[in-house]
């Protein structure tokens, strides 16, 4: 059974370091191999990884392609595995992390499995997500996230601290941590290029749901996630929350298409008013029809690693 490692990375020489040297034990006892795709870095990245990790596969994408690009790039640019691990470059495994979503993965109906994830501090990051829906963004709007995720009908983002204690099938999870079966792989891939950045974890993981292979939310599997800026950055924002548009819209109709954006202006619009500067943005750019219709590309990112 051998791993495949897949980090992207961009301008991530100050936790490359950190990475790499907890694969050893997060992957306990697994033969693995790692490929870095990277996508144009500016700084020390790629001389980074073939210092500390001369084994690996380094591949220079030559531009700042996108997070699935990436992903897609690695994958196809390395040896034969039996299970596909997307990690970025923020993550850090802790010791038998690999092993224990491996057995999962093994789980009848499961084509992805995810680990319990904690931000540098120690706290839980709610990563389980349902799938988005016209009232679940209206009770995000009305609720707030913490208080609506609660609720099955009314939350995207699952919030109930219970549901972080048992092993269970969730729509998607966040992608920052995630093991593929090959077979899953195989079936629903590649990742959707299109997005650039957010919402392609999204859009796989409900394509691999549709075919049958679910994602697994494992408790005993642990990884800390120290997080990138996408809730401070109003660049990131608006972009996470325009490609939730583009997502819904193929997956759904006209109407239903049109009342999930009304209730996504509804959400950015009144924290908007809170002052909230990335709901600002996020506004703007729903309010302006050109936004929609672009592809995303490096222009629309200020910041990611």
């Amino acid at each position: 059974m051998t791993i495949l490692v897949a980090v992207v990375s961009y301008n991530s020489e100050r936790l490359l370091p950190d990475l790499i040297a907890g694969l050893r034990s997060g992957l306990d006892g697994q033969k693995w191999h790692l490929t870095v795709a990277d996508n144009a870095s500016r700084d020390g990245s790629v001389a980074l990884v073939r210092t500390l990790a001369p084994e690996a596969t380094v591949l220079e994408m030559g531009r700042n392609a996108g997070y699935a690009a990436g992903i897609n790039a690695a994958v196809a640019a390395s040896p034969a595995h039996d299970a596909v691990l997307v990690l970025n470059p923020d993550v850090r495994l802790t010791p038998g992390c690999v092993p224990r979503l491996l057995r999962a993965l093994r789980e009848p109906g499961t084509g992805i499995a995810v680990p319990r994830l904690v931000d540098g501090s120690g706290t839980l990051i709610p990563t389980q997500r349902r799938e988005p829906s016209v009232l679940r963004t209206l009770g995000d709007a009305v609720l707030g996230a913490r208080r609506a995720g609660r609720f099955r009908l009314l939350g995207e983002v699952v919030t109930d601290p219970s549901q972080y204690e048992v092993e269970r099938f969730t729509d998607w999870a966040e992608g920052s941590t995630q093991l593929i079966s090959a077979d899953c792989w195989a079936r629903i891939a590649p990742w959707d290029e299109s997005f650039f950045l957010y919402s392609e974890e999204t859009d796989f993981a409900l394509r691999a749901r549709d075919a049958g292979l679910r994602t697994r939310y494992v408790p005993d599997a642990h990884a800390v996630h120290l997080e990138g800026d996408s809730r401070v950055s109003p660049g990131l924002w608006a972009l996470l929350t325009l490609n939730k548009v583009r997502l819904f819209r193929r997956r759904h109709g006209p109407a239903r298409s049109a009342a999930y954006w009304a209730a996504l202006v509804l959400r950015e619009s009144s924290r908007a008013a809170l002052g909230k500067r990335p709901s600002r943005a996020a506004a703007r750019d729903l309010l302006t029809p050109s936004r929609l219709r672009e592809t995303p590309g490096p222009a629309s990112v200020i910041r990611w690693a």
